[in-house]
């Protein structure tokens, strides 16, 4: 670095046009993907977009109303864009520092270092870290060198994130736990599990300058032994935190949830849970919903069941995709298991009340499950429902709706079924399903009905078994 650079504000490579080209990985001002077309057309403006831009509009009109005299000025504007993550808005605003006749101090530069880290670009940010070593600025605090290998762990460049902690160690800046932390996520990410443990057995055993492993430590550890399948060595982890007097978070729980259900092993997930309330940690939406979608993974719908009746009781919110998809489970199963139905319709009903839309193939299914419970009314109401959506059902939903209609003597809401649907689309009805039309028709007398039925079988090219008579 130039005796002028370090006089001067400190200005690293361009992002409009760099000296030398930097990575993809490092541009700040990057184009996002597009859209898919169907949803450009169809793009409405959301809460959180409309937000951002009143909070670009509010720094806008600070920066062109406030009178920016001092440094101090300066860098309580910059530090405020930077953790509203208006990132784009903080590095332009720290572009025009020398508009203000202002030279960057180490604050300035500490800031610069946590919008690059923040735009996951640690090697612009290692940029600033070794301008500020190599010339006059105070040596970066350990928050700062923290921020750059975090962004390195992050990145899964861990010699890289090394290389900063050995400068570091030079420097006669001590590591904190959190740095410490960054890199057991890091070794972890990065599938380095074993010397990721040994690591947290140095901390442990107070071979890092007095330093104690926390909660989050134990959580790191733990990830990366349930990625690669090792979930009963996490537990053990957990119970090792808690006898160390440290109250293990939700996260650190719903880390084993994830690693049973990698495993196949959902039923377990409920051991957990109960270990949870015993220890006074409240299970969160997301553990109950990380038990129910492992639960529905692995095909265990009573045990599913189980968790969204107790979710719902308690007041969280069910994911509409799971609701269906528990829903799809319990109709299959109740074709085997009758006492299921009940759960089914239960659920069903919940959906309706909560405004949840069922998809088609949870619909039929509902549909089938009426008519396997005597519920036939309902299934007939549900299939109108289903037609004057525009779906189309399945030729074997139509054939147990008429079915069971006829069977409890409904020829006028069967007829109606065959008029709502019939229209000319001979793949809509099999012959087995005028053959019970005509056949009940026929039983009640119903000679002229029985006809029109049968005409319009030969139309739709069915030739059906029975015949008016």
């Amino acid at each position: 670095m130039s005796s002028t650079l370090a006089s001067s504000h400190f200005t690293p490579a361009t992002m409009n046009s760099p000296a030398t080209p930097p990575p993809a990985s490092s541009t700040l001002f990057f184009t996002p993907p597009k859209p898919p077309h169907h949803l450009k057309c169809n793009y409405q403006p959301t809460n959180k977009s409309k937000t951002k831009t009143k909070i670009i509009h509010n720094f806008t009109n600070k920066i062109k109303t406030q009178k920016i005299q001092t440094l101090t000025d300066f860098n309580h504007l910059f530090m405020n864009m930077v953790s509203a993550n208006e990132l784009d808005l903080a590095y332009k605003f720290y572009s025009n520092l020398p508009h203000y006749n202002l030279s960057a101090n180490n604050l300035t530069l500490s800031i610069l270092i946590n919008c690059y880290c923040k735009r996951n670009e640690p090697f612009e940010a290692l940029k600033v870290l070794q301008h500020m070593i190599d010339n006059t600025f105070t040596n970066p605090n350990v928050k700062t060198f923290t921020q750059v290998i975090n962004s390195f762990c992050r990145k899964g460049r861990l010699s890289d994130a090394y290389k900063v902690f050995d400068k570091m160690l030079e420097l006669k800046c001590d590591p904190t736990i959190n740095t410490y932390n960054c890199l057991l996520k890091g070794l972890c990410y990065v599938g380095r599990v074993e010397e990721a443990y040994e690591l947290l057995v140095r901390l442990k055993t107070g071979d890092t300058d007095g330093l104690r492993p926390d909660v989050y430590s134990f959580t790191a550890v733990m990830d990366g032994f349930c990625k690669v399948g090792r979930t009963g060595e996490a537990l053990e982890l957990l119970d090792e935190a808690v006898e160390m007097g440290l109250e293990p978070s939700i996260v650190s729980y719903n880390t084993v949830f994830n690693g049973y259900f990698k495993e196949g092993r959902p039923l377990e997930g409920f051991g957990l849970l109960e270990r949870m309330k015993e220890r006074g940690c409240a299970p969160d939406c997301v553990s109950y919903s990380t038990l129910l979608h492992g639960l529905l993974q692995w095909g265990e719908v009573r045990a599913a069941v189980k968790v969204c009746n107790e979710m719902l009781e308690l007041g969280f919110e069910v994911d509409e995709r799971m609701m269906n998809t528990l829903l799809r489970g319990v109709c299959r199963r109740s074709r085997k298991e009758k006492e299921l139905l009940k759960d089914a319709y239960q659920l069903f009903d919940e959906m309706s009340k909560r405004s949840c839309g069922v998809d088609p193939c949870g619909l039929e299914l509902m549909i089938e499950a009426f008519c396997n419970g005597n519920e036939v009314d309902k299934a007939f109401v549900n299939l109108c429902e289903m037609v004057k959506l525009g779906l189309v059902p399945r030729v074997f939903t139509l054939s147990i709706v008429v079915r069971g209609l006829c069977l409890e003597g409904k020829i006028e809401e069967a007829m109606s079924v065959l008029v709502l649907v019939c229209r000319g689309r001979s793949e809509m009805f099999e012959r087995v399903t005028f053959d019970v039309l005509i056949n009940e028709m026929n039983r009640r007398g119903m000679v002229t009905h029985a006809s029109c039925v049968y005409c319009v079988a030969l139309k739709n090219g069915v030739i059906p078994l029975r015949k008016p008579r």
